[in-house]
């Protein structure tokens, strides 16, 4: 019985128990292998991910990981986190900003491979001393691909991507508000006041056309046509749309938009027409400076003297080309420049002060001449004196000046024209600007972003632009100085950008109080 039993076939049903157990014993065992072998197999991944980070390449001992290059988004535009960065107050005839807070990005040029931060700060930010970058930087505001860089002794690599957090002053402007001509979902006219930036550039940004339709108008995704200097007034095109800025740009090209100007001259200027062809050579293209050269591009300005007060004579200025500052150079080299230009009408320029081309100076000692005149006033004009978009930086002079990681290199009238004005913020040299948000210290009040502070905060009152906070930071230099205001009467120039004109349309504003025949100077 025991070897029939033994022999005997197991029942259909227990043997398929049996195969049951057998299988799920067999999938445990793989199963519990598997998650044996996943930490492994997740340690090759990671190492694969990071090798693939490092362009397929181990790093090195001590190496840095140099992330790539972000691609930049062209159609950003300035909107309301910009506008929200600071407020805006009137004071003494001026619209002033509150300082604020401010990053400053930009990718590693070519220049700077190779070499530390220390020697890049050391000659090419020398706005400040090395002693402040230390601490600035001891303080977490320099940041090398967003991490902090305590020791500035560290190598740039290509695509090193550098932030430097500052605390930012703007130089105040006319008080005189905006006024809007014509808006009328193409094209957007407004009269600009004198001393007003067209767009960001250089110290400012709030103080700018843009960002004051921005913040205090709700208007933006504007398109230059065209623009104005700094310190000239008057008529000023945008295009609401793409479209528009296409055909406006076109008439830019085929020279088929007449623009009328006038101004104030010094002297008694010739009675008629009065043309003028010289060409005119632009001196540094950092800050716009120009000069009449035979080696310059060709250029035409008719000028028609409307009256004369004894003193000064008030022209009619008609440029038909559209180079750089040309009816400001036109008008020095006839030896009549334009009142309170604080260029051309400069003492830098020699004895004649460019009349007849006549300067007995080099360019590169003309440029150094243009900036000690104006570092000897200790004025704001040190580092604004040039056009609406133009710092101090120039060929003559980069070994003293900070560029501040900014942009500087805009005309005041170009022949291409019709690009996104708030895109322009966001191009040259792959520079981008945007806000800080990072550990801060500041003194007396407090930069709403910074995570770190004093605590004493001083709430400035409400504007259209939301509660403005005063803020003071114990590294900024600015803060310690005491600088008086300019007065609203030293931002003027008289330049006015009277009519401009085009096949369907003309867009004019009044004449200028101070463009009247019986208008004297007030002493």
């Amino acid at each position: 019985m025991a070897e029939a039993v033994t022999t005997t076939e197991m029942p259909p049903d227990v043997k398929t128990q049996v195969s049951e157990r057998e299988t799920t014993s067999t999938d445990i065992s793989k199963d519990s292998k598997r998650k044996n072998d996943e930490p492994d197999e997740l340690e090759t991944n990671s190492r694969r991910k990071k090798q693939r980070r490092a362009g397929g390449k181990k790093l090195r001992p001590g190496e840095r990981y140099i992330p790539p290059p972000q691609k930049r988004n062209p159609g950003v535009s300035f909107n309301q986190e910009h506008f929200d960065e600071t407020s805006y107050y009137f004071e003494g005839g001026l619209r002033k900003v509150y300082p604020y807070f401010f990053d400053f990005k930009t990718y590693c040029k070519g220049r700077w491979i190779g070499k530390s931060l220390l020697e890049v700060f050391e000659n090419e930010f020398r706005a400040e001393s090395i002693e402040y970058y230390q601490k600035a930087a001891k303080e977490g505001r320099i940041r090398l691909n967003e991490t902090p860089v305590e020791d500035l002794s560290v190598v740039l690599r290509n695509n090193d991507h550098m932030r430097n957090t500052v605390h930012r002053h703007e130089p105040p402007v006319v008080a005189t508000p905006l006024e809007v001509l014509v808006d009328d979902g193409e094209v957007l006219v407004v009269d600009k006041p004198a001393s007003i930036p067209v767009h960001p550039c250089g110290r400012f940004r709030h103080n700018t056309v843009i960002f004051i339709l921005g913040k205090e108008r709700g208007i933006s995704e504007l398109h230059t046509v065209h623009r104005l200097d700094r310190l000239t007034s008057g008529v000023l095109l945008f295009a609401r749309t793409l479209e528009t800025s296409k055909k406006l740009d076109q008439l830019v090209r085929d020279r088929l938009l007449e623009k009328e100007y006038v101004c104030r001259a010094e002297g008694e200027f010739p009675e008629g027409e009065l043309i003028c062809e010289e060409p005119i050579l632009v001196v540094s293209f950092k800050i716009g400076l120009c000069r009449v050269d035979p080696k310059g591009k060709e250029c035409r300005t008719v000028f028609q003297r409307l009256s004369f007060n004894g003193k000064t004579s008030v022209v009619r200025c008609l440029p038909l080309t559209g180079r750089t500052h040309q009816i400001r150079v036109h008008l020095q080299y006839l030896g009549f420049p334009i009142l309170k230009d604080p260029i051309y009408g400069s003492s830098a320029w020699g004895p004649h002060r460019g009349k007849g081309g006549l300067i007995g100076k080099s360019d590169e000692e003309l440029l150094q001449a243009l900036v000690e005149e104006h570092r000897s006033q200790e004025n704001l004009l040190l580092s604004d004196m040039m056009d609406d978009c133009n710092g101090i930086t120039n060929e003559a002079e980069k070994n003293r000046t900070s560029e501040k990681m900014e942009r500087s290199d805009c005309s005041s009238e170009p022949e291409k024209t019709g690009e996104s004005c708030q895109v322009q913020d966001n191009k040259l040299d792959s520079t981008e600007a945007v806000n800080a948000n990072t550990d801060t210290t500041v003194e007396e009040c407090e930069d709403p972003r910074s995570t770190k502070s004093s605590g004493n905060q001083t709430k400035l009152g409400n504007t259209s632009q939301g509660t403005a906070t005063c803020t003071r930071d114990h590294l900024c230099s600015e803060c310690k100085i005491v600088r008086p205001d300019p007065t609203e009467k030293e931002l003027i120039m008289y330049l006015h950008a009277l009519r401009y004109k085009g096949p369907d349309f003309e867009y004019s504003t009044r004449l200028p109080d101070w463009a009247k025949e019986d208008w004297l100077e007030a002493e």
